[in-house]
């Protein structure tokens, strides 16, 4: 792409506050998966990032990180309730996703939805020098392209869409459906996880708006949007960095040592969302316990679920049915000493989360619906000893690359107990087939690539689209 200035644009931006001992607030950089590819390529551009900071009240100066230029967009408590909790929570997060639970529709909440995203269009604006290139990301702002191709018609304007995008059968109940759909088409490059949301957009833009597809472009009054599918990733070398570290080698040893040494150690790591399939998974381990065909003093499933929205009712209520499903499998078929699940409900840094990676001989990573699921790379790339086994839903974006995991549908609670079943049998020959095949796959795809891949595409879109006015 062009050295010219780059806006990245997303809810949060990529720092996180924090307190010292003595009372100095500092920021720092934050450890997402979309800082971590972005970081190399905002370093040698002259760039800028627009984002929420995560507290609400009127925007922060926020210092310069790492060489990235960061403008802070303020939203008041009644911002955050209606736009974030409300529209893009309660009514896109839960259609997107299949409609897993029932989306809500609030009038209001559509108003603060325009409100927020304006704001952002208009932050992004003034952050951009002339003819840069604006990369726009999630399902929070898909009104901004539009938005900001009308302040500013100089801009090369990307989207990208980190969740799934759903069929027209669901999409079709949004009440503001049209103006979602031109807000998107305001970019010159719009992205999906995979094909099929690609797919569902452009066949929504033709169903519903009437435009022409010539695939993989619309046009849009004379100017021709692009559409594709760029599958994000992780840092592998990071990753691996991490789980080959000694600390991190000493406390997966000393993880399954407190485990009680067990045969099988079974690993769950999700947000505590109703779209990452937790209580279906514990049901089916819950079920291989009453059916005999593990033991408790062979095996030991740890979950982590970090906590999430948790004043948004949905989760509330998820976060209840979890708990109260793993005091009952704890009550039935624990020992003293010796329960069957163990349950975290907190945030791990980056270390434990590498150690427990490691730990683990059977990975479960079993989403109703979901873009892409980077834990699945994590734990791929945590494993340098090529070992262990990752059971992986057929219904998150993962799937398509990581064709060796053992796929599952986790809908279908007995072919999800027999998978489990067989990677915990599985042999040592086969999971390391397996795993090294995987580990080739998310090499040669990791994060960094994504990001190129996408910005080239913006920049050859963004040249295409001009030659067409």
């Amino acid at each position: 792409m062009r050295r010219n200035s780059l806006v990245v644009v997303a809810n949060r931006l990529p720092v996180d506050e924090t307190v010292a001992p003595d009372g100095v607030r500092e920021w720092r950089r934050s450890p997402g998966g979309l800082v971590s590819a972005l970081h190399p390529i905002l370093q040698d551009t002259r760039a800028t990032w627009v984002g929420w900071t995560g507290s609400n009240g009127p925007a922060p100066a926020v210092p310069d990180v790492a060489g990235v230029r960061l403008r802070a967009v303020s939203l008041s408590d009644e911002d955050f309730e209606e736009y974030y909790e409300g529209f893009a929570n309660s009514t896109l997060w839960p259609l997107y996703h299949d409609a897993v639970e029932q989306p809500v529709y609030h009038r209001r909440w559509w108003e603060a939805f325009q409100r927020v995203n304006r704001r952002f269009a208009a932050a992004a604006a003034e952050a951009a020098d002339p003819g840069a290139t604006v990369w726009i990301n999630d399902y929070h702002l898909q009104l901004v392209p539009a938005m900001l191709r009308e302040i500013r018609p100089d801009l090369r304007i990307g989207f990208f869409m980190h969740i799934p995008f759903p069929p027209a059968e669901l999409f079709m109940q949004l009440p503001r459906r049209n103006e979602l759909l031109h807000g998107l088409l305001g970019a010159d490059l719009v992205g999906f996880q995979d094909q099929y949301a690609a797919r569902n957009f452009t066949q929504l833009a033709s169903r519903v708006l009437g435009l022409p597809v010539h695939h993989p472009e619309i046009e849009v009054h004379g100017r021709l949007v692009r559409v594709g599918a760029f599958p994000i990733s992780i840092d592998m070398g990071e990753m691996e960095a991490l789980a080959r570290r000694d600390d991190v080698v000493r406390r997966a040893a000393q993880i399954r040592a407190d485990l009680g040494n067990p045969e099988h150690i079974v690993l769950g790591v999700d947000r505590l969302d109703y779209t990452k399939g937790i209580d279906h998974r514990l049901k089916a381990y819950r079920e291989l316990l009453a059916d005999g065909r593990i033991k408790v003093q062979d095996s030991v499933m740890v979950q982590v679920a970090v906590p999430s929205r948790e004043r948004v009712e949905h989760y509330q209520i998820l976060r209840e049915r979890v708990e109260r499903e793993v005091g009952r499998i704890n009550g039935e078929f624990g020992r003293v000493g010796m329960p069957a699940i163990h349950y975290l409900n907190q945030s791990f840094d980056r270390i434990e989360l590498a150690a427990l990676y490691r730990a683990a001989d059977v990975m479960v990573v079993t989403p109703l619906r979901d873009g892409m699921n980077l834990v699945a790379k994590e734990y791929v790339a945590a494993r340098v000893d090529v070992a262990g086994a990752l059971v992986l839903s057929e219904f998150c974006g993962a799937a398509s690359e990581l064709t060796d995991a053992y796929l599952v549908n986790p809908h279908d609670l007995d072919g999800l107990k027999d998978t489990m079943m067989r990677a915990m049998e599985a042999s040592a020959g086969d999971t390391s087939r397996r795993m090294r095949m995987m580990r080739r796959h998310v090499r040669a795809h990791d994060v960094r690539s994504w990001a190129h891949t996408y910005l080239n595409a913006l920049n050859e879109a963004g040249s295409n689209a001009r030659m067409t006015i």
